[in-house]
């Protein structure tokens, strides 16, 4: 049966470049289609082919039948940017849609086709914001409703939840499957997020490497599909488990299986970098110790407090995952830590000595790399290597540079410059950064929040190959649930500030090495998510839970 979106082997170059390869493909009237796949697999090119912002270079893209040749009113789409007019108000910018389509109508009709809309994303109280006075998600709503007012037939949505925090993406998700429930109208979804695929679709179809149609999935969970009761569906689980491994299988390279070997030289800070029986000088217990730390800013309002009492003792070699909501004080404690910011109360200590001030022996990989554009690869790494390494040869700290290098998979890439890498790229330089510094301890500040999820898992994969061969003490924050469980020993999760402060500790007992693939289909996996997800969903929102009132668990060193 012929859908209400129709192409028929298209292909599409830009210049002697292939994007898309041979699309066939029918979008069935009231379905909610969701089209998954990797950065730079041709996704926006396929969803500008529908919304005819682009054309074919073979083959023909229809809607009912007709070739589509330019933008049309019953093809509404929502960008992954907000594209509004800073000088309306959410009123005014929705208002502009209802008079390009529907100039027949009285200006109180008009006024009330805009209400409803900006009632319907729940923008009634904002109405007479202008874009600057709203937040991310407030913006992104006003797109979901200017483009509902023109009434569509068809929804696009080209990836408009990516720019949005966690919870905003999540919120925002449930309300456009809430409208689509309530006019079913056909919807096309761009995306790059697994879950949100698997909660909004009726099926997902995966978009390939090399710019073809790959493998469909059905979704057979019935709607509403809350997401904290799919955690403990088998159905939710298997499909995640069959869509995930399908796009690793297809979309992850291999890693580079590395052939050089790390030279025996020894950094400025004292820590032989190759040899693993070097660090017997280290303390194993208490490796790292927060005790009570506090950070206080000053305001013209008195002191704030934005964490209390923080107290972690984590031994030698662990790895820790820092999660909790936006504002809890996450990268606070993670920059205490590094020496980047002064402790207002109470103390860490690395190794039996305290942190004062920043020191290559504690690397830092932040959310942005932070490269010199015009420095190469290798140049960039062996800025640090070079003052760390200072009794080696030249060749020795050359070989350091390129071992790690190598081992994050950009052996064919150490010579170009970083403003000609992808950001995957330039934070896999990052990562190589830090380890080759071989510090005491590694800390990682949501180091891939900056990418597509895709790309995350796998700099996740790399992170954990690399560690795996240093075992360094680590730190990562994250808002990601299931990054926080794939990496950590340990799950230290954070209750809402100000005055935040630990309020749940998990120990993760999943067996080294690990794999995305092989995680989701461990027996024990999704108990771990579950405790993290609930203690995510006590705070939602800015919530206290009384519980959390009263006290808050002090966490002691690992068993």
């Amino acid at each position: 049966m012929m859908g209400i979106l129709t192409f028929d082997q298209v292909s599409r170059s830009f210049g002697e470049t292939p994007v898309l390869k041979n699309i066939t493909l029918d979008v069935q009237e009231g379905e909610f289609l969701v089209i998954l796949g990797f950065s730079g697999t041709g996704k926006t090119t396929l969803i500008n082919m529908m919304a005819g912002l682009d054309a074919p270079s073979t083959g023909s893209v229809s809607f009912r039948g007709k070739p589509i040749t330019r933008p049309g009113p019953e093809r509404g789409v929502i960008f992954q940017n907000y594209s509004l007019m800073p000088w309306l108000t959410v009123t005014g910018n929705v208002r502009l849609a209802v008079d390009t389509v529907f100039p027949e109508l009285s200006s109180v009709e008009k006024a009330e086709k805009v209400a409803h809309y900006v009632k319907m994303v729940g923008l009634s109280h904002a109405a007479t914001r202008r874009p600057a006075e709203l937040s991310g998600g407030m913006r992104q709503r006003v797109n979901v409703a200017r483009a509902l007012a023109m009434n569509p037939e068809v929804l696009l949505l080209d990836e408009p939840l990516s720019a949005l925090d966690a919870l905003t993406r999540a919120n925002l998700a449930d309300e456009i499957e809430h409208i689509w429930e309530a006019d079913r109208k056909t919807c096309v979804l761009i995306t790059n997020d697994v879950d949100e695929a698997i909660v909004l679709a009726d099926r997902i179809i995966a978009l390939t490497p090399e710019g073809t149609l790959g493998k469909e999935f059905k979704v057979n969970i019935p709607r509403p599909r809350d997401r904290s009761a799919m955690n403990n569906d088998a159905t939710f689980k298997a499909l995640r488990a069959e869509v995930t491994g399908y796009l690793m299988d297809v979309g992850i390279e291999a890693k580079v299986e590395g052939t050089r070997e790390l030279p025996d030289v020894t950094p400025i800070h004292g820590v032989p970098m190759a040899v693993a029986d070097a660090q017997k000088g280290l303390i194993d217990q208490r490796f790292l110790d927060f005790s009570q730390l506090h950070k206080v800013y000053p305001t013209p309002k008195g002191p704030l407090t934005v964490v209390e009492d923080f107290d972690l003792k984590i031994d030698r070699g662990e790895f820790i995952s820092l999660i909790g909501h936006s504002g809890c004080g996450k990268s606070t404690v993670l920059t205490m830590a590094a020496g980047l910011n002064e402790i207002s109360k109470g103390a860490i200590k690395l190794d039996g000595r305290h942190v004062e001030g920043a020191d290559p022996e504690r690397a830092v990989v932040f959310q942005s790399p932070n490269l010199f554009p015009w420095l190469t690869a290798k140049q960039n790494v062996a800025i640090g290597v070079d003052k760390v390494y200072p009794r080696a040869s030249q060749s020795e700290r050359q070989d350091v540079v390129e071992y790690y290098l190598e081992r994050v998979g950009l052996a064919d890439a150490m010579d170009k410059s970083a403003a000609d890498l992808s950001n995957g790229m330039k934070q896999r330089v990052g990562i190589a950064r830090a380890f080759a510094l071989s510090p005491k301890l590694l800390l990682l500040d949501e180091p891939f929040g900056m990418l597509d999820s895709l790309t995350r898992w796998e700099l996740q994969e790399v992170l954990m190959e690399v560690w795996s061969r240093t075992k360094v003490t680590a730190i990562c924050v994250t808002h990601d649930v299931d990054e926080a469980i794939l990496l950590a020993d340990r799950v230290v999760m954070m209750t809402n500030g100000p005055q935040a402060t630990i309020g749940k500790i998990t120990k993760v007992d999943l067996p080294r090495p690990r794999t995305r693939k092989a995680l989701l289909e461990h027996p024990d996996y999704y108990t771990y998510r579950q405790e993290v997800l609930d203690f995510l969903e006590e705070y939602e929102h800015g919530n206290t839970p009384k519980a959390a009132q009263k006290s808050a668990p002090k966490a002691m060193a690992a068993e």
